[in-house]
């Protein structure tokens, strides 16, 4: 594939969670991801499309747990320029493959860590998963609507926002110094310290009295004027009139104009009333109806779509934001660069798929690959 980091060359270390996803954003990126696979018995013939997180990538499949195995991966990663790995701490050490050595071979490597709990600290060896990092960061405690349970939303905010897109951008930042200075470096991304990295703007609404501890009682989250509403036929919409001229396109378009006025909007007494004549106003008419009036107005207002209804979405048609891979609903390749081309989805391949093409790429020959294959090396 082409694109704005083609050159790039990463060595994945097949594992769970936001490290796949890693993977799969610099590869469509163009980024060249050798995912090294487990050598188990799943069937290597066997397509696989469902496995988006792996689309664009060579794979692999090697015993690590041989001498001979992890030998090869540690020439996969003399050559590459960044690592990416997802076991518990202490995994990549017991194989061989920990930073010191790899580094020590190849001193220009960004050896980029993914866990949930980080390298260092109590938690760090004990097992986890998404809802437990976010928890623990505080990103949950806005997850529920007053009184109800909070909700790790099934998106994987917190794996993937938290964790795969900090990884990507500490890789990224740790071959440019590495360019620069000759010396990589490793990088320790847990998911707790980047969810708790993006709750800067909830700390400085909490410090300027803008966001309460308290759920519901804020105006991002308790705010009629900034809520989901069901619409007559049974459709969900949302609405973020956030500013002042926005809110009041809102009461206009509703008819409650004369009812809320601009003091009403922040006036957290009004809300109540507020919210029962908005409920009753967006009872009256279809999503579509709706849709027909405030999208695309100043109004702040989008309808709630599934995946699959999103992908139809004139807008998102318009920017070809989902793709249609053997089957498979996917979304493709974000950000956008004016100077690389939005390019098709790369196909996910099957397992070992690239194993001897990988290695001959290393100077392994024909014999070679046939002894590795005989000792289940390969």
């Amino acid at each position: 594939m082409s694109g704005v980091l083609s050159g790039l060359k990463l060595v994945e270390f097949a594992g769970l969670g936001p490290a796949p996803f890693c993977g799969m954003l610099l590869a469509d990126l163009g980024a060249e991801v050798t995912l090294v696979e487990r050598h188990d018995e799943r069937p290597h013939t066997q397509a696989r499309p469902t496995e988006v997180f792996n689309r664009g990538k060579r794979s692999v499949r090697v015993d690590l747990k041989q001498p001979a195995g992890a030998a090869l991966a540690l020439r996969m990663i003399d050559a590459a320029d960044g690592l990416i790995e997802a076991n518990r701490p202490g995994v990549m050490e017991r194989l061989g493959l920990g930073p010191e050595i790899c580094l020590a071979r190849n001193p220009r490597l960004a050896y980029g860590r993914m866990t949930g709990w980080g390298q260092r600290g109590p938690l760090a060896p004990s097992a986890g998963h998404e809802i437990n990092y976010m928890a623990l960061s505080g990103a949950l405690w806005y997850a529920s609507a007053p009184g109800q349970l909070p909700v790790a939303p099934p998106i994987m905010l917190g794996d993937l926002g938290g964790g795969a897109l900090y990884l990507a951008l500490g890789l990224l930042a740790a071959v440019l110094r590495a360019r620069e200075t000759g010396r990589g470096q490793v990088i320790d991304a847990a998911v707790v310290d980047g969810c708790a990295h993006l709750s800067a703007t909830q700390c400085a609404l909490i410090a300027s009295g803008q966001l309460s501890l308290e759920r519901g009682v804020s105006a991002l989250d308790g705010a009629p004027w900034y809520r989901a509403f069901r619409c007559s036929d049974g459709r969900l919409i949302t609405v973020g009139s956030l500013e002042p001229k926005f809110f009041a396109l809102l009461m206009k378009a509703l008819g409650l104009q004369d009812e809320f006025g601009p003091a009403a909007q922040f006036d957290r007494r009004a809300w109540p009333l507020m919210a029962a004549r908005m409920t009753e106003a967006f009872a009256t008419r279809t999503a579509g109806q709706w849709r027909s009036l405030l999208e695309g107005t100043d109004v702040c207002f989008a309808p709630v779509l599934s995946l699959q209804d999103a992908a139809e979405h004139p807008h998102m048609r318009a920017r070809h934001t989902f793709e249609q891979v053997d089957g498979v609903l996917q979304p493709r390749c974000a950000p956008r660069f004016s100077g690389h081309p939005l390019q098709p989805v790369g196909p996910v391949p099957r397992i070992g798929q690239h194993t001897s093409q990988v290695l001959q790429e290393l100077g392994y020959g024909e014999e070679d690959l046939q002894r590795l294959r005989e000792a289940g090396v390969i």
